[in-house]
């Protein structure tokens, strides 16, 4: 196998370097070492002028930086954090070293794991969860994976559907969404020390996405039927407040970590709104001026699949697949004052067509996350990585060309210590400052 074997989807990115196979126990599971090398990417990301206008940036050409040099994710020698993006795509895991110009170091097979519809990360436990399956009806599957000894824990498989799941900050439970096609709205709470179901909790219709709050009190519901973003209660497995009516069904949603605001985008709708989570009620529409959307064109019901707070709350960013866009948001001064555009990035590449190698739900529809210090944006289909400082593209990578479902994982003394989830929460907490 070569480097150049990796690199499924675009041709774009050079993966120039050599590569090692490496056998490491687990069953013989083999996993790919890549040392890149080649043009440099620019200076490393600066501070960035207050007031910014709005601003179109148009595309610029990207490469994979040096990643000489980079310490196995096994070895506990290396002092420090160190900070992973793990890319799902069927069957395979691609892990990219985000220290190191975002040089691929590691990718591992899933076999079986066809159908991909979330991963999570628990800390407490050292153990990664990954879904795949139907998310109708059944039957759903879920694998738990320990990275730190590289070896699969276990795997289950359900009568019911599966999709995005949540995990509990202290690594007890998993609130597994049924399925955003299945015909009622229950998520099922699932021991995740086995995968044993212990409960469930009914929300809105079409069971999607779901978020666990920073403290572990209450899980986020995303019904992609239902007009509303439901709040339960993870002491009591019910729901506790509704947050709308929204545009039309629940689709890619984050809040802060407060938990006083939630951002959401909806089906049929390009742009996002915010809402006040103590009042329930909707606080701003924004969409995006000057673009348009033809749902002839661009298939996916969802125009603005995907949205991710920056860290320090200071930016909400919004994808616009029609227009193969991301929208940069200035929200620091919310609740008060409305969200103020900064930037219109524009995306190298059309967001359109489909996932290689995809066996479900394969159009490119789009997904953001930012990394957990704020310096990046990762937009999942099209593989772009941004400079969240800059507001341009930097780089591609090849896995994330061709999938919705990553996570960051950071790493402490040779364990996985620390996780993003995958949907771009902020992470200011405590009482806010007058």
């Amino acid at each position: 196998m070569t480097a150049a074997s990796l690199g499924g989807g675009s041709g774009r990115s050079r993966l120039i370097g050599a590569a090692l196979l490496l056998a490491l126990g687990g069953g013989g599971a083999a996993w790919l070492a890549v040392a890149n090398s080649g043009p440099g990417a620019g200076s490393a990301p600066g501070p960035r002028a207050a007031g910014a206008a709005e601003v179109r940036v148009a595309s610029v050409p990207r490469a994979h930086r040096s990643a000489a040099g980079i310490a196995p994710l096994h070895s506990g020698a290396t002092p420090g954090i160190h900070h992973y993006l793990y890319v799902f795509t069927d069957q395979s895991m691609s892990v990219y070293d985000i220290d190191h110009g975002h040089g691929l170091v590691q990718t591992r097979s899933l076999p079986g794991a066809r159908g991909i519809r979330g991963a999570a990360f628990a800390p407490a436990t050292h153990t990664l969860y990954v879904s795949y399956g139907n998310d109708r009806a059944g039957p759903g599957s879920l694998l738990a994976y320990d990275p730190a000894r590289d070896s699969v824990k276990w795997t289950r498989t359900y009568s019911f559907g599966i999709d995005s799941m949540a995990v509990s900050p202290d690594g007890k439970r998993i609130y597994m969404p049924t399925g955003e096609l299945a015909s009622g709205g229950t998520w099922q709470v699932l021991d995740a020390h086995s995968g044993d179901v212990i409960g469930s909790i009914e929300g809105g219709h079409g069971p999607h996405n779901t978020i666990a709050s920073l403290d572990g009190s209450q899980v986020y519901l995303g019904g992609r039927n239902f007009n509303y973003l439901e709040v339960a209660s993870t002491r009591t497995d019910q729901v506790v407040k509704r947050i709308g009516p929204l545009r039309s069904g629940v689709r890619p949603f984050t809040i802060n970590g407060r938990q006083t605001l939630a951002f959401t985008t909806a089906t049929g709708f390009l742009g996002f709104q915010v809402s006040s989570i103590a009042s329930g009620r909707v606080l701003y529409t924004r969409t995006f001026k000057g673009f348009s959307w033809n749902p002839s064109s661009f298939p996916a019901t969802a125009p603005s699949h995907g949205i991710s707070l920056a860290p320090n709350e200071r930016e909400v960013w919004v994808i616009d697949g029609p227009n193969s866009y991301v929208h940069a948001f200035d929200v620091s001064r919310l609740p008060g004052k409305a969200p103020r555009p900064v930037a219109n990035i524009q995306l190298p590449d059309r967001l359109s067509g489909q996932d290689a190698g995809c066996l479900y739900d394969c159009t490119r529809d789009g997904w953001l996350l930012h990394s957990r210090d704020g310096r990046y944006v990762y937009v999942g289909d099209s593989g772009d990585v941004i400079d969240a400082i800059h507001h341009r593209p930097i780089l591609e990578l090849p896995a994330l060309h061709n999938t919705r479902v990553f996570l960051e994982i950071d790493w402490q003394n040779g364990a996985p210590v620390a996780t993003t989830t995958r949907s771009g929460l902020g992470y200011v907490t405590g009482a806010r400052r007058r």
